[in-house]
């Protein structure tokens, strides 16, 4: 579906506008998916790791194809699509720096480096050996440049991961009940993204009650709870789709709710629509932020709008630019982004609502279509 080729031609252009000889990518890392199509492993709570695991990942430069080091248990266990022909693999018993040494050095001479920020810091410890006179800098701040424009095809695949949420609600919204708990709701959520596609969770799927009835905070966001009478239940959840993130929130009313719990779930929804209101190109990243949470500082929850608005999203669930008072990014066409406000107020009440949003040359458009009106069970 992608030209990677393409896609590294971009990188090269802007490798050669900062001075930067070599890019150095994690096997992990959604930047090196997104230049080759190498696939990532899906992410475990405990470390993976394989002898000599510090060299896994890829090497690009403008007159090379991409070269690939890789330990050889990635090689022979971790690669479902196989491996590609341009790969020094690093058995158990080698000298992994000097295979490694000799990779680097056939690039010839290199003054300027970009590795990923989150390469494992022994691979920086040995890339600095490798290179002890060259300067290192962040290749997330390039390759951001590229991935936070989505093309046509791109859209797709997250409008697929979109969809897929917003029908799993759709199917679990009448179990949200007297007596059910959070662990089934939360399982249940599990299982029908991966029944319908989803090639993983984007994110730890969370499920929980906030309200009258308890001093619950957000950030207990596990527990196996029925629901309770008179409590909102917010859900927070996404899908992979090829690769590309969902990411997703709604807040679903146990009971008939309180006059208090219906004026901040309407306060919530409209400090997110004045948000997607507020998306045009050239707008600020940290004026919808504002639009966003103006909203409900004039409404006098101000206090309990307590995190930033949004996220960039795509094959990483957080990326970069941030709706965020911080981040003062333009935006431009093809940008997706989450619009996440909420208010949560332990023991007394808690709402919140999250889609994707896409910028486009008339605005701000959502790509999530699950309702955004009051659901009390």
């Amino acid at each position: 579906m992608f030209d990677y080729k393409e896609r590294r031609s971009k990188l090269y252009a802007l490798m050669q506008d900062h001075g930067i000889d070599l890019v150095f990518l994690p096997k992990h890392s959604a930047d090196l998916d997104y230049l080759t199509g190498t696939e990532r492993r899906v992410v475990t709570f405990g470390n993976v790791a394989y002898t000599h695991h510090w060299v896994a990942g890829a090497f690009l430069h403008p007159k090379f194809d991409p070269q690939f080091v890789l330990p050889r248990m990635i090689v022979e266990f971790d690669s479902p699509n196989g491996i590609d022909s341009n790969t020094t693999t690093i058995s158990e018993s080698d000298d992994a720096l000097a295979k490694f040494k000799k990779v680097c050095q056939s690039f010839g001479p290199v003054k300027k480096i970009a590795v990923s920020a989150r390469t494992w810091s022994e691979t920086m410890i040995n890339l600095m050996k490798v290179f002890p006179d060259a300067q290192f800098v962040n290749a997330e701040e390039i390759v951001n440049k590229l991935r936070r424009i989505k093309s046509a095809e791109e859209l797709e695949l997250m409008s697929k991961a979109c969809y897929l949420v917003d029908g799993v609600l759709d199917n679990l919204k009448n179990k949200v009940i007297l007596g059910t708990t959070e662990l089934d709701l939360k399982s249940e959520i599990n299982f029908q993204m991966n029944d319908l596609g989803s090639k993983t969770e984007s994110f730890d799927t969370a499920v929980w009650s906030m309200g009258p009835k308890n001093s619950r905070d957000a950030s207990d966001r596990r527990s196996s709870n029925p629901l309770l009478d008179g409590m909102g239940v917010s859900f927070d959840f996404g899908s992979v789709v090829d690769g590309y993130c969902s990411d997703f929130g709604r807040t679903i009313h146990v009971g008939d709710p309180s006059k208090e719990y219906e004026k901040v779930y309407q306060l919530v929804m409209a400090a997110q629509a004045a948000g997607v209101a507020a998306v045009k190109p050239g707008v600020l990243a940290s004026d919808i932020h504002k639009a966003t949470r103006d909203v409900i500082v004039e409404g006098g929850y101000g206090d309990w709008f307590r995190h930033r608005t949004g996220h960039c999203i795509g094959l990483d669930v957080h990326e970069f630019p941030y709706i965020s008072e911080e981040d003062h990014t333009p935006l431009e066409v093809g940008m997706t982004f989450t619009i996440e406000p909420s208010v949560f107020w332990p023991g007394r009440v808690g709402v919140r609502v999250e889609d994707v949003i896409v910028v486009e040359e008339s605005g701000g458009r959502k790509i999530n279509e699950f309702t955004t009106d009051l659901i009390a069970n």
